[in-house]
């Protein structure tokens, strides 16, 4: 009985162990950077010690790493790579390559990839869009734009499960939250059925943000969306009333996109006076949006005001923020991500990639590990 007794006591102590060790581990993830930097690597950033983690080569071929997705459980990141025909994912904690893609096709068909990627939100599926064309003896046939989806587990050389065409010059992809609309920046912003490719709804930007203003202009490729789950890019247009040559006239804008409710919003805060790329909404305040260029910007949407601007040590492309609110992160273009306070945009700190590679266009994203 004595013995029984202990192993039931042990087998006890075991259980509990293991349940503590669980709620030790799930304590334990915290959050991380990740990008990509040239010729071909994956960067893995540690924003609390201020330091990088790990560097991983990309296999194969390319100078230019572009669009870098995360799985759900921020274990694998896909990039765009190979001169933009492949998307390969990486093994963040061996470095192993667990998928790739080749774009081109049969027939002397080439496919650049353009830069909209995203996975689905349960981590089955990729999605990426492509303009292909066709190489001719004498000339470039040029094809339908269209998105290729591949199911992740087909693992290295998965070839695409469907295929649906789709308008030119998408730039960006998001998911919504329920998984049945995938959102397409282009000329308008598109939602599209995510099995069939149907265009499900459309919000307009070409024809104006108001009858009174000019086609939206926007330049945005960078996916920034997933701590407030919200897609936000800067725009800008023109007052149709005024003269072109009134500085009144060149307006300012945000465009949000909430990927849980679906609410869209294009508002004006401020005159042109800055160039700003990409931008951010805070997950804790989420009426405070950040956007960088050369420029870092906080702007209030609930009143549709610039709350703070502060100039940059050099031109910054993607930004994304901190899951508590508290500290933005900068980075692309050169080869270091600068930290700053989302209260007064005070520097923080910086982090400088080993051996100073060139980010370029590079995505900006945050994980939990």
């Amino acid at each position: 009985m004595k013995a029984i007794r202990s192993a039931l006591l042990a087998a006890a102590a075991g259980l509990a162990l293991a349940a503590g060790g669980g709620a030790v581990a799930e304590a334990a993830a915290k959050e991380y950077l990740l990008t990509a930097a040239k010729p071909n690597k994956v960067v893995l950033i540690d924003p609390a010690a201020r330091a990088v983690e790990k560097v991983i080569d990309i296999p194969g071929p390319g100078v230019a790493p572009w669009t870098v997705i995360p799985s759900p459980d921020g274990r694998i990141a896909y990039v765009v790579t190979a001169h933009n025909e492949a998307v390969v994912g990486v093994d963040l904690d061996t470095g192993a390559e667990v998928f790739r893609t080749d774009m081109n096709e049969p027939e002397n068909v080439r496919s650049k990839i353009m830069p909209a990627v995203e996975l689905s939100r349960d981590g089955t599926e990729l999605f990426v869009y492509v303009s292909p064309m066709r190489e001719l003896p004498g000339e470039y046939q040029v094809l339908d734009t269209k998105v290729k989806v591949f199911a992740v587990a087909d693992g290295v050389g998965a070839k695409p499960v469907r295929e649906f065409t789709a308008p030119r010059r998408i730039a960006v992809f998001a998911m919504a939250a329920d998984d049945q609309t995938l959102w397409g920046l282009g000329w308008d912003l598109y939602g599209f059925d995510p099995k069939t490719g149907e265009i499900k709804q459309t919000h307009k930007i070409t024809s104006g943000p108001a009858p009174d203003r000019a086609p939206a202009d926007i330049l945005d490729f960078w996916p920034q969306f997933e701590q407030a789950d919200v897609f936000s890019t800067p725009y800008y247009t023109v007052d149709t009333t005024k003269s072109l040559e009134d500085p009144t006239a060149y307006k300012t804008g945000m465009l949000t996109l909430d990927l849980k409710t679906g609410e869209f919003v294009m508002n004006e805060f401020e005159e042109t006076v800055a160039v700003i790329f990409s931008s951010v909404v805070s997950p804790a305040r989420r009426n405070e949006v950040f956007s960088t260029y050369t420029q870092l910007s906080k702007i209030d949407t609930a009143t549709d005001t610039l709350v703070n601007r502060i100039d940059l040590p050099h031109t910054y492309y993607s930004i994304n923020i901190s899951g508590d609110g508290e500290e933005v992160y900068v980075a692309g273009t050169m080869c270091d991500i600068g930290i700053y306070s989302t209260a007064d945009l005070s520097p923080r700190g910086r982090v400088e990639i080993p051996g100073c590679p060139d980010m370029g266009v590079s995505s900006l994203r945050v994980i939990e590990r």
